[in-house]
């Protein structure tokens, strides 16, 4: 996995690009070849049109004019008219074929990307700033889609209309082709020179532009921090440094990009000046009059595609730099997999047990959990307790499988986590996360997340439960007002009884509710408790909370502390002890006292 990262710095590649990976290009090329071949057959016939223009012209100028053969000029005339109507005809269908190819390819690549990081772990996104991720699924794959597609069709293209001129201009004068073909290997070198330059300029560029979205990302999704500290000088501060970090580099990356373009136009140019000398030296002894103007307007159709196949070049080279990261995005390894011979979890009763688990997030990092092991009996509530980052939220994330245990085991009515399917444990399972996410839709829709197939009723029972349904009556259209990403027209408290009404409707037998109540006042919280009884009966529950007055009734309490169980027990044995349960409740029974 990538080390850990953020907006201002540069991203390690942990792969190196490989000039046969553009083998896996052909992956996305595969379904549409037959529609290439038809269009690769469009561009042959248009290209062939095209270049009989100027044979056609020899042949009137050293045949039917001198000769004042008209039906000959005439016939010429119209060939000439009908290969011109030909041409358009094929370049026209060539743009409409190649655009929707290149679409469809957009779409292919960047539905695979997108599934493949539905597969990855929390422990990935967890490691980067998610502007570095979005920029991969829009930016980089919109540069590729050309490419793909229009690029390398008209590559293609190039390629088949150098080889007819040539085929042509070996027909008419074979000595003055081979003159043509002089400076070829000067072309040649000056590619090979650029293309290292230009592809370490173009990853750095990737580099920095990945930096810039990220941090623009982030900027947003904290505008109200920034806006409630008065720090929006400091962010566009921030933002413009960033910003012309990119800005450097990309004027860094197109100054080595098209230094291959003025090599080839120059050498195209002296070639043609070469032809004109050579021609004219043989004029009326080795070259007509009419081959002569044939063969430049050969050498015209030769050089443009050459021009063209080196602006591919270095749209390929370019490329690369985001090759490079799509693919290691793709190459990233589902930490979370069904084994080979997983099956799917049967109806389960929720009797859990954790058999000496123990959990790193990273291989080189120190132990989180240290041997915990306890058993929740099926229906039991049981309720986890300590400081912040002593490991409550990680235990309930093994149980969800979250993430893989690193020694030990956790067992749901006898059964092996590992040996179950994800897709049927989870579906067992209601998480309620720390972090209340709402997303773009009406109430409505948000509530049905849970059960995508229950009914409006279902929803407004689930709704009713977690106390919900009396501020979505006040909303301008009900359940079906429209929210805004994140929820961000409601309080924190409407969005975590949302959340929660979200998982009542899921009717999960394990419900794992992580500071479910955290930011519900203490009225909501009252009028909540009591739909949570009613919820909890014949569950298996887990309750992460700080707020100690809400788990009294817990079937058993777990106290974590420095990744450890420390205590374990009811609420009236562990006061009973005087040990560090003790200590945090009635801490905050005297927080409590103070605030009254």
């Amino acid at each position: 996995m990538t080390k850990r990262n953020t907006y201002n710095e540069d991203e390690e590649l942990t792969s190196r690009f490989n000039w046969h990976d553009y083998a896996r290009l052909g992956h996305y090329l595969r379904p549409y070849s037959w529609r290439l071949c038809f269009v690769l057959i469009t561009i042959l016939i248009g290209n062939i049109a095209i270049i009989l223009g100027p044979y056609l012209m020899k042949i009137a100028i050293d045949t039917a004019i001198p000769n004042r053969n008209l039906p000959l000029i005439w016939a010429l005339s119209g060939t000439f008219l009908i290969s011109l109507v030909i041409a358009f005809l094929c370049f026209r269908y060539r743009i409409w074929a190649i655009t929707e190819i290149g679409q469809s390819l957009l779409i292919d690549m960047r539905t695979d990307l997108f599934t493949h990081l539905q597969e990855l772990p929390f422990a990935y996104f967890d490691s980067r700033p998610h502007g570095k991720i979005l920029i991969r699924v829009v930016n980089y794959i919109n540069t590729l889609s050309d490419l793909l597609a229009n690029g390398l069709v008209n590559l293609i293209s190039d390629i088949i209309s150098v080889l007819v001129t040539l085929i042509f201009m070996f027909a008419i004068n074979w000595q003055l082709t081979l003159d043509s073909l002089a400076l070829i290997p000067v072309l040649v070198l000056w590619a090979y020179l650029i293309q290292k330059k230009q592809r370490q300029a173009f990853r750095k560029l990737s580099d920095k532009q990945s930096n810039l979205n990220a941090y623009i990302h982030e900027s947003i999704a904290g505008i109200k921090v920034t806006q409630g500290f008065a720090q929006e000088a400091n962010a566009i501060q921030t933002f413009d440094a960033v910003a012309d970090d990119n800005r450097r580099a990309y004027m860094q990356a197109v100054k080595i990009q098209y230094a291959l373009g003025p090599g080839v136009q120059n050498i195209s140019t002296i070639t043609t000046a070469l032809i004109y000398f050579i021609g004219i030296q043989q004029l009326g002894v080795v070259v007509s009059t009419g081959t002569l103007i044939a063969f430049l307007g050969y050498i015209n159709n030769f050089w443009n595609p050459v021009i063209n196949i080196g602006n591919f070049y270095n749209s390929l080279i370019t490329a690369t730099a985001y090759l490079e990261r799509i693919f290691e995005t793709m190459d990233e390894k589902p930490q979370i997999l069904d084994a080979p011979d997983a099956f799917n979890l049967p109806p389960i009763k929720g009797d859990v047990r954790f058999n000496n688990v123990s959990f790193r997030y990273e291989e080189a990092s120190p132990l989180t959990l240290h041997d915990i092991s306890f058993h929740a009996q099926a229906g039991q509530t049981i309720a986890l307790v300590g400081p912040t980052g002593a490991g409550k939220t990680t235990i309930i994330n093994l149980l969800s499988r979250f993430y893989n245990v690193t020694t030990g085991n956790i067992t749901i009515d006898n059964i092996n986590l590992q040996q179950v399917t994800l897709d049927s444990l989870r579906q067992q399972m209601g998480v309620m996360q720390q972090e209340t996410f709402i997303f773009s839709g009406t109430i409505m829709d948000n509530i049905r997340y849970g059960r995508l197939d229950a009914t409006d009723d279902e929803v407004r029972s689930a709704a009713k439960i977690a106390r919900a349904d009396a501020f979505i009556q006040t909303l301008p259209s009900g359940y079906n007002t429209t929210v805004q990403e994140h929820g961000s027209s409601l309080s924190a408290g409407q969005r975590q009884l949302l959340a929660f009404a979200r998982v009542l409707l899921a009717d999960p037998r394990i419900l794992i509710l992580d500071e479910a109540t955290a930011a519900i006042d203490t009225k909501t919280e009252t009028l909540l408790q009591e739909g949570l009884n009613e919820l909890l009966k014949g569950r298996t529950s887990f309750i992460v909370a700080h707020r100690l007055s809400t788990i009294q009734r817990a079937d058993q309490i777990l106290v974590i502390n420095h990744g450890r169980i420390v205590e374990a027990g009811r609420h009236d044995q562990l006061m009973a002890m005087h040990g560090e349960y003790y200590r945090l409740y009635d801490s905050q029974y005297q927080m409590l006292q103070d605030q009254n």
